[in-house]
């Protein structure tokens, strides 16, 4: 009995492969049947000449915002949505051109060569609905410094299948669209050039707390980089640390382009310390069990 039954699925499974391999003939030879030959030379050429239009508008988006740096972000942005059109518009060229469509291919397509494709390229319809969604509702923007996932930089290109940012160390990050859909995103400017910076400095409880922040709020409103139209805050705070009680004062202004963030942090941080030393004004004193566990 055991051997009927081994027998008979061994012919079942033939006879479904057989049949597997006859509709796989079937479905080749109905396809090429709808392949315009001459259409797909036409277009090899159609996606070249995409791609050619794709290098000389981001050739001409980096100078136009090298010397225009105001209109940078403006620009970026209609060359994020001039990609989007290009890629559309070519995708729907090269179909156009290299198949006939009707009915009977339609129905072809709807089968199991659909389903297929479909498994094989869901996460790229996700992420390519995912970018559509970003560019819509605009959780950022070509040109914001922002913060995901651990990485902080900005956002150079906003594709159709997923986002790149430029970090501070000048690497460039890859990240698929559909990720921001389930994470923050912190967004420092926003569309906009300048962006708050925060700088924290440290002092001892027993110094000239008026003097300290009146050196801050000078040092900002002289350095080169700060974005005036907007305030310049100075907080103070106690900090209890384990045997002593330090102030922080914690500076926040705006750099004018966030490009300059770190050159602006940088430059207050020296024109700070600078007159510190000069007003006497003493870092948090550190007791000897303080720092037993700073070298523990």
């Amino acid at each position: 009995m055991k051997t009927f039954r081994l027998g008979l699925a061994a012919v079942l499974l033939a006879t479904a492969t057989q049949a597997m391999a006859q509709d796989t003939d079937i479905d080749v030879a109905e396809l090429g049947n709808f392949v315009r030959w001459s259409g797909v030379v036409t277009s090899l050429f159609v996606i070249i000449g995409a791609w050619f239009l794709l290098k000389v508008l981001s050739s001409f988006v980096n100078r136009f915002s090298e010397q225009f740096a105001a209109r940078r972000l403006t620009m970026q942005k209609v060359a994020t949505f001039a990609k989007f059109l290009i890629f559309i518009a070519t995708g729907a060229i090269v179909v156009a051109l290299s198949f006939r469509i009707d009915r009977t291919l339609l129905t072809l397509i709807g089968g199991t060569a659909a389903v297929a494709i479909g498994f094989a390229l869901k996460d790229l319809a996700a992420s390519f609905v995912a970018g559509i969604m970003i560019i819509v509702d605009r959780p950022f923007q070509v040109g914001d410094r922002v913060n995901f996932g651990g990485f902080y930089g900005d956002i150079t290109a906003i594709g159709l299948r997923s986002v790149r940012l430029q970090t501070l160390d000048d690497n460039t990050i890859t990240i698929p669209n559909n990720k921001f859909l389930s994470e923050i995103t912190s967004s420092g400017n926003y569309g906009a050039l300048d962006m708050q910076v925060v700088v924290d400095f440290y002092i001892d409880a027993n110094q000239d707390i008026d003097k300290a922040r009146d050196i801050l709020t000078e040092a900002a409103l002289s350095s080169r980089y700060t974005y005036l139209p907007k305030p310049i805050v100075v907080l103070v705070s106690q900090e209890p640390m384990a045997n002593y009680i330090a102030i922080r004062l914690r500076l926040k202004a705006y750099v004018l382009d966030t490009k300059h963030e770190k050159a602006f942090e940088t430059d207050i941080t020296l024109r700070t310390l600078r007159a510190f030393r000069e007003a006497k004004i003493a870092a948090p004193t550190v007791f000897p069990a303080d720092a037993e566990v700073a070298a523990g």
